[in-house]
């Protein structure tokens, strides 16, 4: 069920999307495959290559804090396998992720599972000022969206409120409750913490911080370059560069991969800003297509790279 309801989502919001648009726009958007600049495409997924390298890089820094010397190219190919991985179940990626460090490097698992709940939970930070930055610069045209869409501005700041209000609950209970519940779950989850807590211990904390922002000024850069593959998109100004960025970034885990939601996502927020429904979605499935070609080739040569370059463990 885990691989099928994402999938079905995907399914449901791409038959959807193809569903309102008239055969002229889907003919327009063969059109624009067609003429689409592949050169700033490749030029993306070079860009996403270095973002791979360099989260892949911000590891050994948690992993040394922890006493585990690993080769670089194990911690490449096993992050590069994460993102195939996530491509059937979302965020499943993790748990191979830290799976296979254990059987190639002997990092014990919960341990270098905590380094990547640890990285998440930075990743969560920069992508938030990213979302903080993208909204406060786009205030009045995300207020007119959400008012045309009967969604009131009170109702939001309420939910934000109670959200807020039950994280810090869980927090407390965490820390203060002594339910053996709670304290079964501290021990079980001791290596854990040790892992996560890494960031703010460890000798190379603003070397991990660095990497933290160029991972995701890479992820913003390989958006960015792309809009010039098409001409309708190649003059847009760059606050709809982020915006785009931000919603798409947040489509990625409503189905595998972001499969049908990302391009969905893409040409919703694209139209607010004037471009036509047929631009924003060829230009949302020509990005989307392209990372996942080149997150699954990456994926199935480091699936097959692994065992050979480790053929002694």
């Amino acid at each position: 069920m885990t691989v099928l309801i994402p999938l079905l989502i995907g399914i449901g919001i791409i038959y959807y999307q193809f569903k309102t648009l008239t055969s002229e726009e889907i003919e327009k958007i063969k059109i624009s495959f067609e003429k689409a600049n592949y050169y700033y495409i490749l030029l993306s997924l070079i860009i996403a290559c270095v973002g791979y390298w360099s989260r892949a890089y911000r590891w050994k820094f948690a992993l040394n804090h922890l006493g585990y010397k690993t080769k670089f190219s194990n911690n490449f190919f096993t992050v590069c396998v994460s993102y195939l991985v996530n491509l059937t179940v979302p965020r499943s990626g993790e748990i191979s992720r830290a799976a296979l460090l254990k059987k190639y490097e002997d990092v014990p698992f919960d341990k270098a599972f905590g380094t990547i709940v640890a990285e998440r939970i930075v990743d969560l930070l920069v992508f938030l000022l990213f979302v903080f930055i993208g909204f406060v610069s786009q205030f009045d045209k995300i207020y007119q969206f959400l008012l045309s869409e009967n969604v009131s501005f009170k109702s939001l700041i309420i939910t934000a409120i109670v959200g807020v209000f039950l994280f810090f609950v869980f927090i407390l209970i965490w820390i203060y409750a002594e339910w053996q519940i709670i304290l079964k779950l501290k021990k079980k989850l001791s290596g854990l913490v040790e892992g996560i807590t890494t960031v703010y211990k460890m000798k190379d904390k603003w070397n991990y911080v660095f990497h933290s922002f160029f991972i995701w000024f890479s992820y913003l850069m390989m958006f960015y370059v792309a809009v010039f593959a098409l001409p309708e998109t190649s003059e847009i100004n760059f606050d709809i560069v982020i915006m785009g960025f931000i919603f798409g970034s947040l489509a990625v885990g409503f189905s595998n991969g972001g499969l049908g939601a990302y391009p969905f996502s893409i040409a919703l927020i694209f139209s607010l800003y004037g471009i036509t429904k047929d631009v924003g979605t060829a230009f949302g499935w020509l990005v989307w297509t392209s990372q996942t070609i080149l997150t699954i080739i990456l994926g199935l040569i480091s699936y097959i790279l692994l065992p050979v370059l480790n053929r002694n463990k």
